[in-house]
């Protein structure tokens, strides 16, 4: 089987790239991809190698607010992806699988996975707020409508983390694998098939730089170790406020001046460029800076300064034997981010830089693959 890659750039920076999987042979395979978000629910639709159609459907913050929990809004969520598909003319009784973004669900190894009825249940009752908790929910109830099975592939908790990896300096508390695993698997495979090589005969640094940013070592097809990006671990990020001093952070937490939710919310959402710059978009930001705003310059080499020791980090987890880095996600468009990067981490190994974030082809790539007998489903228990 012969999976040929196509790179259409559109907007820059605005996590708009399509990477086309063509895969001869498969027109008759019609796969449903869904991408739940805080305020956004990406879909596409693939027909074979042919992108159908690709649409983001935005949720304004007072849609958001009318749900008491993230659970809630599934069926409303689902509506607007059958209405849109109707709208554009696609039956779903023409569907050949739907694929979702996998969620918060208990660490798992890296693969596809049929969503069932364990899968389902654990992410209907966890307390993990997460919109991509939707995806595998979503992708389950249309896949029954039309008589076809559901997957998810490489979720978030994906967990290869060596032993060493996961200890702290306080026994209760034990690191965890929560970085963008989707996308990471996906772009690390995609190089291994520029070179002509295996993923798993690579030893490769992947760093993914959107609204959150999970730099992570991949040796020989595992990720030993990474940052735990949902929490805000990591360098700072756009929407994450990156590694915290403890002592000030603790001191912080017990100041009286915070709940728990509002501690949690400097970290996460509110933490990072925005905490800095009132900003979340590197567009604007690298505007501001090049129009003499000084805090935003700085904050912007800060946020790479971070992921290039994050880099340097996982190069050591790979005893210095790194074969390339990899750039990649939404801010990877920009120019004077990656090569900022690269002027400080250039002399570990070679750096490529694939743009987007990627999510819905990727998951396409992968109930694809299952479709064609190529590759098995594993079951969640």
């Amino acid at each position: 089987m012969g999976i040929n890659l196509t790179l259409i750039t559109k907007d820059p920076l605005q996590n708009s790239e399509a990477l086309v999987f063509d895969i001869t042979g498969d027109s008759q395979h019609i796969i449903l991809a869904i991408n739940p978000g805080s305020t956004s629910t990406k879909i596409a639709v693939f027909s074979g190698k042919d992108v159908v159609l690709e649409q983001t459907l935005r949720h304004s913050i007072e849609e958001i607010a009318s749900f008491g929990s993230v659970i809630e809004q599934y069926k409303w969520r689902k509506q607007l992806i059958l209405d849109t598909l109707a709208q554009h003319k696609i039956d779903v009784n023409t569907l050949s699988a739907v694929i979702g973004r996998g969620g918060l669900l208990h660490p798992i190894e890296s693969g596809v996975y049929e969503v069932n009825q364990i899968m389902i249940d654990e992410l209907t009752h966890t307390k993990s707020q997460h919109a991509s908790n939707l995806g595998a929910i979503i992708a389950n109830e249309i896949a029954a409508e039309c008589q076809v099975k559901a997957y998810i592939a490489d979720p978030v908790v994906v967990d290869e983390l060596e032993e060493v990896n996961r200890l702290t300096g306080v026994k209760s508390i034990r690191r965890r694998s929560i970085f963008h695993a989707l996308n990471q698997k996906a772009m690390a495979r995609r190089y291994a098939d520029d070179i002509g090589r295996p993923y798993e005969e690579l030893n490769l640094v992947v760093a993914h730089l959107g609204g959150g940013i999970s730099v992570a070592a991949h040796c020989q097809g595992r990720v030993i170790d990474c940052n735990n990006a949902l929490d805000g671990d990591g360098p700072i990020a756009p929407e994450r406020a990156g590694t915290i001093p403890a002592g000030d952070l603790i001191d912080l937490c017990y100041s009286g001046k915070y709940t728990h939710k509002e501690a949690r919310s400097l970290i996460v959402g509110g933490g990072g460029l925005v905490s800095l710059c009132n900003s979340n978009s590197v567009i604007d930001i690298q505007q501001r800076a090049t129009q003499g705003d000084t805090e935003a310059a700085l904050a912007l080499d800060a946020m790479c300064y971070g992921v290039a020791k994050h880099i340097g980090q996982m190069a050591v987890a790979l005893n210095g034997e790194v074969d390339a880095i990899i750039l990649t996600g939404g801010i990877a468009h920009s120019p004077y981010v990656t090569n900022t990067i690269s002027k400080k981490c250039r002399f570990i190994a070679p750096i490529e830089i694939y743009a987007g974030e990627n999510e819905l082809q990727a998951l396409a790539m992968n109930a694809l693959l299952v479709l064609q007998g190529s590759l098995e489903a594993k079951t969640y228990e």
